[in-house]
């Protein structure tokens, strides 16, 4: 007996600061794999982000939105939360070393612990993009590096916008 279809639904959550040519590509891979691919860019977040969250969103938008069955949305609290309100159970992740992989284990096992019906699924990065992070995309950007091997123009553009103002002239000087 065959399953009657239904529609996979997989979201994609990350801080996206910024979004970068390898999320990009593993949101192009999963695209494939899925009826649709929620990028959920989190509002609430340890960690400190350059860019606001609406602009965080009009990039992901800017990067992602030519590719069919891609929608971009932001979310203010907990994974498990939106993965109710979106109808899913399933977490997409991208993996780039092994060293991804402790904290990924930690994020999977606790969501699970807190709704057993959630699976994150990992998927390796292209090869191209194994070095390739979003906090070394800032970096190079902060300190004056051109970043447009790695984002898209959009990106790269908002990035030199927001390191050019208030730079440090000292790191400037020659």
């Amino acid at each position: 007996m065959t399953k009657p279809h239904t529609e996979r639904r997989i979201i994609y959550p990350g801080t996206f600061d910024p979004i970068t040519n390898g999320h990009e590509d593993l949101v192009r891979r999963a695209a494939a794999l899925f009826d649709e691919v929620v990028v959920a860019v989190a509002a609430q977040t340890a960690k400190t982000t350059i860019f606001p969250l609406a602009e965080r969103v009009a990039l992901a938008e800017a990067t992602l939105g030519g590719i069919p069955g891609v929608r971009v949305r932001p979310f203010p609290g907990l994974l498990i939360h939106l993965l109710q309100e979106e109808k899913t159970h399933l977490i997409l992740r991208g993996l780039r070393a092994i060293s991804d992989f402790e904290h990924e284990f930690q994020l999977a096992s606790i969501n699970r612990r807190m709704n057993a019906q959630i699976e994150t699924l990992f998927l390796m990065t292209s090869d191209q993009y194994t070095f390739l992070s979003s906090s070394l995309v800032r970096e190079i950007s902060r300190l004056g590096g051109d970043v447009d091997a790695f984002v898209q123009p959009a990106v790269a553009t908002a990035l030199k916008q927001h390191f050019c103002v208030g730079m440090d002239p000292k790191l400037t000087e020659k």
